[in-house]
């Protein structure tokens, strides 16, 4: 059998390296137009601060441990169409231009997504960088070097990272945002403190914009000014772009391959497309969200590695399902740690849920140790069902330790009462006698009585 996955990375490489486990006889390959075939994007971020000062660390596994393996690895090729009825791909040889069709007996597309570009006059100007590539990586940190005053566009989960490592490098960083509050993903009571935390705790070098959006780059060669739609201007010497990101789907789209209602590809629990041997996985999949039961578009690497392994074990034969996604996530902005899962307040009043939700703060181990920290919680349940939608933690103390209990939770449908019987571990180093969590569960059981 000959499988044939487009796009490495994540999903890809994954996607891959369960394929010829499960098929050692088989003929897999990878094409991708990356010059690398399996990195962590997530560590860029880290990579630019200088927590480590080798890129190569990023690198999970190299194009010539993949052939070891047996994998054919083709980097820098770009897959330019998908041919269903003959079982082909035509594939772009980037570094000398030829193209050649390649025929497939199976499959995997794991295209990704790509850094969503603004209308923006000037877009073209040096200095202007966005996050998705080791390179782009390389570059910003370099350009870094440099500058001064720093502009991101953007206030998700990357931007966050990057002030922190614009600050940890005393850099002046402006952030502009179209939102209320940086975040936005979060509830507004949630993001507004993470906005007065970074703005409490940045040593005066960021100022965040909110509620106003970028028209222009000013510049010749080099941008170095800003205008906005607000008629703000101000100087700037490097600018990066971290917008968001958009599934790509050009190619699977022209192929008569269904997108979801998100804009990503629609596939089944199994990862099949609508077309017969094709399979999708990672950042240009649309997802269920578990809790609501409804299409979701979100990107994250630890889903993207779990859909690989998923796409490739029914494209070998074997039988998995991939149930869905919570959107559980956790960063952080240096002692600040930052996560949720499942539904957001809005998204689930969005959805038609009644909702009821509680916010506390409260301490995360025993008030006499040295090591205590504040976790601030806000959990959410339908007033009807009584089931547990969704929570946010943020905090200097263990907040994610929080979320992920959730997480499990939201897994097995469980209600508030649920979680006030959960035997969380207590020992004064790791927790309070009775934790954060079913202190919140217990206010909320009293407000949805």
């Amino acid at each position: 059998m000959k499988i044939v996955i487009i796009g490495g990375v994540a999903a890809g490489a994954k996607a891959a390296a369960k394929s010829k486990r499960m098929l050692p006889d088989s003929e897999v390959h990878i094409y991708t137009r990356d010059t690398h075939v399996s990195y962590s994007s997530c560590g860029l971020p880290y990579y630019i601060a200088g927590d480590f000062e080798d890129w190569h660390k990023l690198i999970v596994r190299t194009a010539e441990e993949f052939e070891k393996s047996g994998i054919n690895i083709h980097t820098e090729y770009l897959v330019t169409k998908i041919l269903p009825a003959d079982k082909k791909i035509l594939v772009k040889n980037l570094k000398i231009g030829s193209c050649e069709f390649i025929e497939y007996d199976k499959l995997i597309i794991a295209t990704g997504s790509l850094p969503y570009i603004p209308e923006i006059k000037n877009c073209n100007l040096e200095n202007v960088f966005t996050v998705r590539t080791l390179e782009d990586g390389i570059k910003i940190k370099n350009a870094m070097q440099n500058f001064q005053n720093i502009t991101i566009i953007g206030g998700g989960y990357i931007a966050i990272e990057l002030i922190e490592a614009f600050v940890k490098n005393k850099k002046n960083i402006t952030l502009i945002e179209q939102s209320p509050f940086i975040l936005s993903v979060f509830d507004e009571d949630i993001s507004s403190l993470i906005q007065a935390y970074i703005l409490e705790n940045s040593d005066n070098l960021v100022r965040i914009i909110n509620e106003d959006t970028v028209t222009e780059f000013v510049g010749e060669k080099n941008v170095h000014g800003i205008l906005t739609s607000k008629g703000m201007g101000f100087e700037t010497d490097m600018v990066i772009i971290a917008a968001g990101v958009r599934p790509v789907v050009n190619i699977a789209k022209e192929a008569g391959i269904e997108l979801g209602i998100t804009g990503a590809i629609k596939v089944n629990s199994r990862l099949q497309t609508n077309i017969t041997d094709i399979y999708a996985c990672g950042d240009c999949v649309e997802k269920i969200n578990m809790v609501s039961n409804t299409p979701v578009w979100i990107p994250l690497g630890s889903t993207a590695n779990k859909e690989g392994r998923v796409a490739a074990i029914n494209a070998c034969g074997g039988v998995e399902d991939f149930e869905g996604v919570l959107g559980s996530a956790v960063l952080r902005y240096h002692s600040l740690n930052i996560s949720m899962t499942g539904l957001t307040e809005k998204q689930a009043q969005k959805l038609g849920y009644d909702t009821v939700s509680v916010v506390i703060t409260k301490r995360d181990k025993a008030g006499y140790m040295p090591e205590v920290q504040n976790v601030t919680l806000k959990l959410i349940a339908d007033r009807r069902t009584h089931k547990v939608l969704g929570a946010q933690a943020i905090g200097c103390g263990d907040a994610d330790k929080r979320v992920n209990t959730v997480s499990v939770g939201l897994t097995g449908n469980m209600k508030v009462e649920d979680l006030l019987d959960v035997d969380l571990t207590y020992a004064p180093p790791f927790s309070t006698s009775i934790d954060i969590l079913i202190s919140a569960a217990r206010i909320l059981k009293s407000k949805l009585n």
